[in-house]
């Protein structure tokens, strides 16, 4: 079992508590190709993001699980993994790995108790498995503060996902496990103002700090000023729960983040938020995204062999179908890719 420790007060909020489906961009803070289609990225960025009237109650998505690690393994995972014995002497001996994370629906949604659902969760799960070792999750306040958090020794990882990029890889290794495309939601009421992406331009735009989005909308801009209009103004934020009360505010015209994470607000708010996709004639592209860990600290290696396989075994492909990922998926990991 998961055990979940809560280090940030989850903000309260009213409306609707959205059941998630399979991208802030915690980078996003999840930073493509990001089309995960609920019912038809995301979106991580990392750049590119709850309990907010847009945000994710993962735990009613088929197959997932919960930040107790139910749908993952049962009971104590400590010592039965096939890498146990590759992992540092000191986290064998603590039977625990500490990862990092941010309130970035559908990755992760951090509930009114403290509990972690979502992607994320289910992954660790696996990961679990694979490792020998409990995970416990400690919620941040966003990525700058987990970054200098796992430099600083408090985190083991942070599996984003974030964009994998060489300013990053000098200080984490990097293991690449989707893509992602940025989108942007916007509230209903004022779609015939933003009926496509082109629109975007001139806009108040928000999104996570140091995410996937903030490179994403620089993008967007430079399309923008070759097509002789009026750039959109970025506006960072801590996580996507702030990005999310900001549209609601009118404080920002729109929020930017996954395609995945976009789907999910949407498909479950559908009379109250619209979205569009950046295209890649705008910058969009496809950014690479990962779980990081500090170098030097003895994970890297061992955690791309976790992941590898969890793509051998075929658990990645089940647990990115069941999250709607599958149009984000790769077909191995990447390991250090910006620098390699």
């Amino acid at each position: 079992m998961k055990t979940v420790r809560a280090a940030l007060a989850v903000l309260a909020l009213t409306s609707l508590a959205l059941a998630a489906c399979g991208d802030d961009d915690a980078d996003e803070s999840a930073e493509g190709a990001d089309a995960g289609q609920p019912s038809a990225e995301d979106s991580p960025e990392a750049g590119d993001d709850t309990t907010t009237t847009a945000a994710t109650d993962a735990d009613d998505a088929d197959g997932a699980g919960d930040a107790d690690g139910d749908g993952g393994a049962e009971g104590d995972a400590t010592g039965a993994g096939a890498l146990f014995d590759q992992l540092p002497g000191e986290i064998q001996e603590s039977g625990t790995l500490v990862f990092a994370g941010d309130s970035h629906p559908p990755y992760r949604t951090v509930e009114d108790d403290g509990s972690v659902t979502g992607i994320d969760p289910d992954f660790q799960a696996a990961l679990e498995e694979e490792l020998g070792v409990d995970i416990e999750v400690e919620i941040a306040s966003g990525l700058p503060d987990i970054l200098t958090g796992m430099l600083a020794g408090r985190y083991d990882a942070f599996n984003g996902p974030v964009r994998s990029t060489p300013e990053r890889e000098a200080d984490f290794d990097s293991i690449v496990w989707m893509t992602t495309r940025s989108s942007y939601v916007f509230l209903e009421e004022n779609a015939a103002d933003i009926p496509d992406s082109d629109a975007l331009c001139g806009l108040e735009i928000a999104g996570v700090t140091g995410s996937v989005t903030e490179t994403q909308v620089e993008r967007l801009n430079e399309w923008c000023a070759a097509e002789g209009v009026e750039p959109a103004t970025f506006t960072g934020l801590a996580d996507t729960n702030a990005t999310i009360l900001a549209v609601e505010s009118g404080r920002v015209d729109a929020l930017a983040t996954t395609e995945t994470a976009a789907l999910d607000i949407v498909d479950k708010t559908p009379d109250i938020y619209g979205y569009v996709t950046q295209s890649d004639e705008q910058g969009a592209g496809v950014d690479l995204m990962a779980l990081l860990t500090p170098k030097g600290n003895g994970l890297g290696e061992v955690l791309l062999a976790a992941f590898e396989n969890l793509f051998e075994s075929g658990r990645y492909d089940e647990l990115m179908d069941t999250w709607n990922l599958t149009s984000v998926s790769l077909d191995a990991p990447m390991y250090n890719p910006a620098t390699s």
